[in-house]
């Protein structure tokens, strides 16, 4: 793809600049967002993980996210001091998704003596491949022509250094949108904790223990709500990242984009497509993600008579949404009460 290609182009130039300044400064650079302390410090990409880690490591820990509030998690690109904050940091938290291969190229430039400890989140659950569902918007012609580029590359890597940067099967990287998969992932970031910083064991098992005792009733509460409805489709006017929470719960979707596609307008047929779901189906309520184009939404609700309604995906919050306490386990509840209202 033209984007995982465009990605590994920025990287290498990064890593690069931060090279320099990291010889300039004897590797002893200082993170801006990290304040010298005897903490372990920890940095995250992201905001759901972020939150996990925050809820985890409490005042034992020092942590940083890299995707500033406010800003479009899909158009994130590393800084060079972004990349010396990385090779200074105790331990980093990253997805592992195609979205991140920047991540993985980035590790791999750091010797393993200085590389500090790291947790592919990814790997703790049981992701599922991208899903082009019916009706949705396929992305550009090129596409085709692009994945074969990637699978050439991934092959040229293996000659080399094996990379697993998921070449032949592009999963959907929002794990996070279950609850379930939310509390393998704090049980893990737990255990990175602990290895890592091992004298505040019982804080980590603590925050652990209570964490994931939230989550799990968050996930009784989503069972509850889904076991007697009137239908069981969600409607999306844009891109759909919650097929991990749709699966979790057994219910069904359409959507103009899949999840990581890069946004763009919704084709005539694709919106067709969708207004004539939502009257024929009589769902009162079309779904749009924190921070992204809601014209085709508008577009559905103005033809159908529907109401338009947030689904937050998490990726990132606001600096208002920062500013007021936004936690993982806040948006997911409203997020709950908001499906109620599309389901009844």
């Amino acid at each position: 793809m033209k984007k995982y290609l465009l990605v590994l182009a920025c990287a290498a130039i990064l890593i690069i600049a931060a090279a320099v300044i990291y010889l300039f400064t004897g590797g002893k650079t200082p993170a801006i967002a990290l304040k010298g302390t005897s903490k372990p410090k920890v940095i995250t990409t992201i905001f759901p993980q972020y939150d996990f880690a925050r809820a985890v490591g409490g005042d034992k820990i020092e942590l940083t996210m890299l995707l500033k509030p406010g800003m479009e998690s899909h158009s994130y690109a590393p800084t060079p001091q972004d990349i010396v904050n990385i090779q200074n940091c105790d331990l980093f938290i990253y997805i592992g998704g195609e979205n991140d291969v920047w991540a993985d190229k980035i590790l791999d430039s750091i010797d393993k003596e200085h590389r500090p400890q790291v947790l592919k989140l990814i790997s703790c659950v049981s992701p599922v491949e991208e899903e082009l569902a019916e009706g949705m918007q396929a992305e550009a012609e090129d596409h085709d022509h692009d994945k074969e580029e990637e699978h050439a590359h991934g092959a040229e890597d293996k000659d080399g250094q094996d990379h697993n940067h998921d070449n032949e099967v592009e999963y959907d990287e929002h794990i996070w949108t279950s609850p379930r998969n939310a509390e393998k992932m704090t049980a893990a970031i737990m255990d990175k904790l602990i290895l890592i910083d091992p004298q505040n064991r019982s804080a980590y098992e603590e925050n652990a223990k209570a964490y994931i005792a939230e989550l799990d009733r968050l996930d009784k509460d989503f069972r509850q709500a889904v076991s007697n409805v009137q239908r069981h489709r969600l409607i999306f006017g844009n891109r759909f990242p919650f097929r991990y929470l749709t699966d979790e719960y057994g219910l069904k979707y359409s959507a103009a984009f899949p999840g990581c596609a890069a946004e763009s307008e919704a084709s005539a047929a694709t919106i067709a497509y969708l207004i004539n779901r939502v009257k024929e189906e009589k769902i009162p309520v079309v779904f749009h993600i924190e921070m992204s184009n809601e014209k085709t939404a508008d577009a559905i609700c103005r033809e159908t008579g529907a109401r338009k309604m947030l689904l937050h995906a998490c990726h990132n919050i606001s600096r208002e949404e920062y500013e007021s306490g936004a936690t993982y386990v806040k948006l997911m509840r409203k997020n709950l009460e908001n499906i109620k209202e599309a389901l009844n």
